[in-house]
């Protein structure tokens, strides 16, 4: 009989799709965590590559790894639902099959939350690249706390490093588009009055992929239109604003490097 006793306190929600070159390490870490309570719910989203068996691997080593395997490809929307939809812990953590937490992550973080009555939080990330080394310096601008009004002019959380609270946010589900639901999800929580809280420590890894970075930006550029358009259903006059608001701050970040 399933009793609150018996259920993970955190819900580790991991969506795959054809992740066999990175999915161990992203497993090894939450198995690494100083905090055990916890549950992975990882769903494939039809990988045609080793994915599915690194991952059953794990399964038969670990009872806390759950497999969820997509009958189509959805995209990472559906698969991160489909996980939240199967999650059994009072918390929500994120974390894609290519990225990696530092031993402390959880701990450190609920703890943050439990001291601070927080809802949503995140934390720094160290990005690395696709060999695991880090290539770059981490975000230190970033304020405490993050609102509305700030948001919507960049997303500046990583879903790697993402935690709710569900007792107080209550039941989340991502819309279903195939890029910037995390975005989308952490607009509509400040929207409900659960602004952003940053726990300023970097207790994450976060890759960059092999795109080229100047395709990348236009892509994402071009995705933060949609979702002020699309989305948000901003008038064009706002969307202009904050579409200039969130070119400046990708200008001004890129000439930092």
């Amino acid at each position: 009989m399933d009793t609150q006793l018996n259920k993970p306190l955190i819900s580790v929600i991991t969506p795959a799709y054809n992740s066999e070159a990175h999915i161990s390490r992203t497993i090894e870490s939450v198995r690494a965590q100083t905090l055990p309570d916890w549950e992975m719910i990882i769903t494939d989203d039809c990988s045609n590559d080793r994915t599915i068996d690194i991952i059953r691997s794990f399964q038969e080593k670990d009872d806390r790894i759950k497999l969820i395997q997509l009958e189509k490809n959805q995209g990472a929307a559906v698969a991160r639902n489909t996980s939240i939809a199967e999650a059994k812990g009072r918390f929500l953590a994120f974390l894609d099959s290519d990225d990696q937490w530092l031993p402390q992550k959880l701990e450190k973080q609920l703890q943050f939350m439990q001291a601070n009555d927080v809802a949503f939080s995140f934390t720094q990330y160290y990005p690395v690249n696709e060999a695991g080394e880090k290539t770059g310096a981490v975000e230190d601008e970033i304020p405490d706390k993050i609102e509305y009004n700030q948001l919507i002019k960049s997303n500046v959380i990583g879903c790697l490093t993402v935690m709710l609270d569900l007792e107080k946010t209550g039941p989340v589900k991502m819309v279903n588009i195939r890029t910037r639901q995390d975005y989308v999800l952490w607009l509509e929580l400040c929207k409900r009055g659960f602004p952003a809280y940053n726990l300023k420590e970097p207790l994450a890894l976060y890759r960059i992929k092999g795109e080229s970075i100047s395709s990348n930006k236009f892509k994402m550029a071009k995705q933060n239109w949609k979702v002020y358009r699309e989305i948000e259903k901003l008038s064009l006059l706002k969307s202009i604003w904050y579409f200039l608001h969130y070119m400046y701050l990708k200008t001004k970040k890129y000439l930092k490097k």
